[in-house]
């Protein structure tokens, strides 16, 4: 299955390099691979975990009639940005794709700025905007809900095997991904850390409060946090403060990049469905439009609250809110509405009769609202 970003990444592959990031098993070899015996025949893929692969990597071994050259988890060369770069700069005449299980935009260590050589892709989970041709969105819902956007669990729509991947892939995580680019000596206790951040997705997280669970600092946990959303493990959304009088102004709130690693509670991966989903249309905003955005929540000090606010360009594009059962349009996002005069305001309602619009808010329900993604119709020839 040909993914929402291939096309695009096959464009870029003829002016720069091109890196692709995204959590572990989430298609990255897959796509890579793809590009490789198709697009670009005769392309090479090189693994740095792989013995014989690294072998090759370190001595620039690889055929110089191959048009297209993969290197796979290179990030983890601590001098991978400075090898990359005198690859580059000296044999041009090959086009390179470098893919890895981190965020290999902040993994830039020593040697000069790898600026204006390579395109920064962001690879996301399956969405509502992104299933099998054959797949109703209905069915595509329900396994996003229940087995995550994966690729492994969602195609084979077994509990019983999401369960072990999960497990299996957070190990692998744990005990090779953290230990090869983070100097964390106690994994289990981070193990901890992230099982305490999974029963509150969704919620406001304080972060002194879960160290004081854990017996760790509060800077540790701050750090902690920031390497597992560099592993594309989680990620943090913090509230919008700008033209929100009396806005609360740290507390994230932190969503899971598998929506199956929510502590079960049927309310808390709806939204996070809803947050990867949003994040996904962002980062490909952000990496073929170039535009800056931002996903942020609003919350007051009287307690007022909507679930999410899009920034795009400095812009307040939408507010939306989200619910199971209840189409009543929420006080707190109408009143939002009114006052900070976002482009569209959307409450999303899974189980709703018919959609509406009411007071310049449309009550829809996901599925409606993420039919049409954003790389439809764009000119990538």
């Amino acid at each position: 299955m040909k993914r929402y970003c291939e096309p695009f990444i096959y464009q870029d592959l003829k002016k720069k390099m091109v890196f692709i990031g995204g959590p572990r098993q989430v298609g990255k070899t897959t796509l890579s691979k793809n590009l490789c015996h198709g697009i670009f025949k005769n392309g090479v893929y090189l693994n740095w975990d792989l013995d014989e692969d690294r072998r090759a990597i370190l001595h620039k071994e690889w055929p110089q009639t191959s048009p297209l050259i993969i290197f796979d988890e290179l990030h983890k060369y601590p001098k991978w940005k400075q090898w990359i770069k005198g690859i580059y700069d000296t044999r041009q005449e090959q086009q390179y794709l470098v893919t890895g299980s981190a965020r290999l935009d902040t993994y830039r260590r020593g040697g000069d700025s790898l600026m204006g050589r390579y395109h920064y892709w962001r690879l996301h989970p399956f969405t509502l905007d992104e299933l099998p041709a054959k797949m109703t969105m209905q069915e595509g819902f329900k396994r996003l809900l229940t087995l995550g956007g994966f690729p492994e669990p969602f195609l084979s729509n077994d509990e019983r095997e999401a369960r072990r991947w999960r497990r299996e892939r957070f190990d692998r995580i744990l005990k090779e991904d953290v230990r090869d680019l983070e100097s964390i000596q106690n994994i289990q206790m981070l193990a901890l850390f992230v099982d305490a951040l999974r029963e509150r997705a969704g919620g406001i997280v304080t972060l002194a409060n879960i160290a004081q669970d854990l017996k760790i600092s509060p800077v540790t946990a701050k750090s902690w946090l920031s390497v597992i959303e560099r592993m594309y493990i989680a990620f943090s959304i913090y509230p919008l403060t700008r033209k929100v009088p009396r806005a609360i102004q740290k507390p994230p709130k932190v969503y899971f990049y598998d929506n199956g690693d929510v502590i079960e509670n049927a309310g808390g991966r709806l939204e996070n469905l809803v947050a990867t989903t949003l994040l996904k249309r962002l980062h490909f905003i952000e990496d073929y439009h170039g535009y800056r955005t931002a996903l942020h929540y609003i919350r007051d000090k009287e307690g007022r609250e909507v679930d999410f606010a899009v920034v795009v360009n400095g812009v307040l594009t939408d507010l939306i809110e989200v619910k199971t059962t209840d189409d009543s349009i929420s006080s707190h996002l109408k009143y939002y509405a009114e006052k900070l005069k976002p482009q569209r305001a959307t409450q999303l309602v899974v189980e709703l009769k018919r959609p509406f619009t009411k007071d310049n808010i449309t009550v829809t329900t996901p599925i409606e609202f993420f039919k049409d993604p954003p790389w439809i119709g764009l000119d990538c020839k």
